[in-house]
């Protein structure tokens, strides 16, 4: 049977309290990326999400983002290769002490988009999974959009695992439409599950101008916070499940 993952960006916390509905997503999700401190989360999110993600059989996924709580880390944040590693280091610890069990690492916000169009973010955050890997004495995948990051997780050993997204709106060069523009953020269940099916089935997304994009995608995210997120996640399960696509986690 053919499958693919479904994963949200949970336990995104600020200042105590919850910006998605993580008990709702849980139970439909295959993967979680949860947030460690760097947009959103503390160490006690962190905890109460890795337990919901035990009791749910969801892969654990870390997202760790710029350090910049104030704007979500949605803002390219101007900080040195260095620094930028040691910050996602003390992300992935912080998952890691709030006893996860990381099966994959996927940058957040600004340090997504960063890391798939600059090399010195890419490897920085790659050397960074790459320690994490070592001491657990397993590779851990990178999960994003591809680009620089893919070259710098296979220098450092690591697997690349391309996403697509099931609630944002693609430019016809591949990127996504930014946040506050017109096309940013899908927010029908029923456009998104066509989309799941499509991106599963086909490799195919269709860009805001019509354009047809080909990905190899293996997993697809529906951000937790999106207005609607329980509702068009739940469409796009049961529009792969219907299809024969199996949703399950690949890590």
């Amino acid at each position: 049977m053919h499958a693919i993952d479904l994963n949200a960006d949970l336990g995104e916390t600020v200042r105590g309290e919850p910006t998605a509905d993580d008990a709702a997503m849980f139970a439909v999700v295959s993967s979680a990326s949860i947030a460690c401190g760097g947009h959103a989360g503390d160490d006690a999110s962190m905890r109460v999400a890795v337990a919901a993600a035990a009791a749910g059989s969801v892969a654990v996924g870390a997202h760790p983002s710029f350090r910049d709580t104030a704007n979500f880390g949605r803002v390219r944040i101007t900080v040195g290769a260095a620094q930028l590693r040691a910050d996602v280091t003390a992300q992935l610890d912080a998952l890691a002490a709030a006893g996860a069990d990381i099966r994959y690492v996927k940058p957040h916000g600004a340090l997504y988009h960063a890391v798939s169009a600059e090399r010195g973010a890419a490897e920085a955050v790659a050397a960074s999974v790459a320690e994490l890997s070592a001491r657990l004495g397993r590779a851990v995948p990178v999960l994003g959009l591809d680009g620089e990051i893919a070259a710098a997780a296979a220098a450092a050993g690591l697997s690349f695992v391309p996403e697509a997204f099931l609630d944002r709106g693609y430019r016809a060069d591949g990127t996504l439409v930014p946040r506050g523009e017109p096309g940013a953020l899908l927010q029908g269940a029923a456009e998104v599950a066509e989309r799941a099916v499509r991106l599963a089935i086909q490799g195919e997304v269709v860009a805001v101008d019509g354009t047809v994009l080909v990905t190899d995608a293996a997993s697809l995210c529906v951000h937790g916070d999106s207005p609607g997120a329980v509702a068009m996640a739940l469409a796009a399960r049961r529009a792969l499940t219907a299809e024969g696509v199996a949703v399950r986690a690949p890590w």
